[in-house]
């Protein structure tokens, strides 16, 4: 049986454009999409303010365009959406990806804008999960989604509810509706779901994950930004995110989502199944950890603690907004100003991935 392919380099922000394309073109991004279809980008935006490590970066975005023009890949456009507690016009401007999709002329659609984007009811053919027990109304996904490539454009980062975040997370924004906050629940058994969706619906479904700079900390904002300088790439979702947080130091198959994407064929997430080829990262252990925040400790007691039989309560009535301006007040009004403002701006003098996003 042949091993799923996950590229890994080591860069550095000098040659980090030309690594993306080498990396994209060694995980065999010309076999695994479609070059008669659109590629949809799907970048990742967990903060609208510009903190390095919770977001996608412009390097990336840039080199995988770049990778996409050399291969071949000529309709290429993009799906911004917005969640309770991010705006992503304001992330795409202050993360500065807007004039990358600007120079590249690549085609932008807003995912929950309905006269751009149509959402429709949809059968899926594996066994779900959970998706049809938390919505038993139906299933809707965004109709433009249907036969087009897709590519995640994750950071290699921790987060409170899954341990780690990458590709398979990174469709959870996009592919559910703005009653997604329903699952956090089953998140692991939720993004199973979406990744048999995905390889269902899409015409070929790749990552290009960005480790230039990643996080660890109670994820996917208030965390610590370290300078690691990876970038991975490929078309196994589940080996990707393996490799991830094998880097990062977890266990992949003590994952929960790792290991039952694995358990029902949609990837593989043991190691001796992974080719890894690039740099050697066997002895990487960056010994990660996540921990907890006060808006995660609040969300633990009603997600998965002592008050989880209130969630129908508090989460699907307008109760939810309490929560939806908790979170926004906590993380913009009082983390972003008294802690992350100023360890971003440090960052940005002292590491050189910082340097380098002051100049795009």
């Amino acid at each position: 049986m042949s091993k799923s392919i996950v590229a890994v380099l080591k860069t550095n922000p000098q040659n980090v454009l030309e690594d993306i394309v080498r990396l994209c073109k060694m995980a065999g991004i010309g076999e695994h999409l479609d070059k008669n279809k659109t590629t949809i980008l799907k970048d990742n935006i967990s903060w609208h303010l510009p903190y390095l490590s919770a977001n996608t970066t412009p390097w990336q975005l840039e080199g995988t365009i770049q990778a996409l023009n050399k291969n071949g890949f000529n309709e290429i456009s993009t799906v911004h959406n917005d969640t309770v507690v991010t705006n992503s016009q304001k992330g795409q401007e202050l993360n500065k990806l807007a004039p990358i999709y600007k120079k590249y002329r690549v085609t932008e659609f807003e995912n929950f804008d309905k006269k751009q984007i149509r959402w429709i009811k949809y059968e899926p053919r594996a066994e779900m999960l959970v998706l049809n027990k938390m919505f038993p109304h139906g299933i809707y996904i965004p109709e433009y989604f249907l036969d087009k490539n897709i590519i995640h454009l994750p950071t290699m980062k921790t987060h409170i509810y899954t341990t780690t975040t990458g590709a398979m997370k990174n469709a959870f924004g996009g592919l559910l509706n703005s009653k997604r906050h329903y699952t956090h629940s089953v998140i692991h058994e939720t993004l199973v779901d979406l990744l048999a969706i995905q390889q269902e619906i899409h015409s070929g479904v790749f990552a290009v994950m960005d480790g230039t700079v990643s996080g660890s900390g109670p994820g996917p904002r208030t965390m610590t930004p370290h300078d690691t300088h990876y970038i991975l790439a490929g078309s196994d979702q589940v080996a990707i995110d393996a490799v991830s947080a094998k880097i990062m130091g977890f266990d992949p198959m003590s994952l929960k989502y790792i290991r039952l994407a694995t358990e029902r064929g949609l990837g593989t997430g043991v190691m001796d199944e992974i080719e890894i080829v690039g740099d050697d990262i066997s002895s990487v252990n960056l010994h990660y950890s996540v921990g907890d925040n006060a808006a995660s400790l609040v969300g633990d007691m009603l997600w998965f603690g002592p008050l989880k039989f209130l969630q129908k309560l508090f989460f699907h009535t307008p109760l939810v907004y309490l929560f939806v301006f908790g979170s926004y007040f906590y993380h913009d009004f009082i983390w972003w100003p008294f802690f992350g403002k100023k360890r971003q701006a440090d960052f940005r003098k002292n590491s050189p991935w910082g340097r380098l996003f002051e100049k795009y």
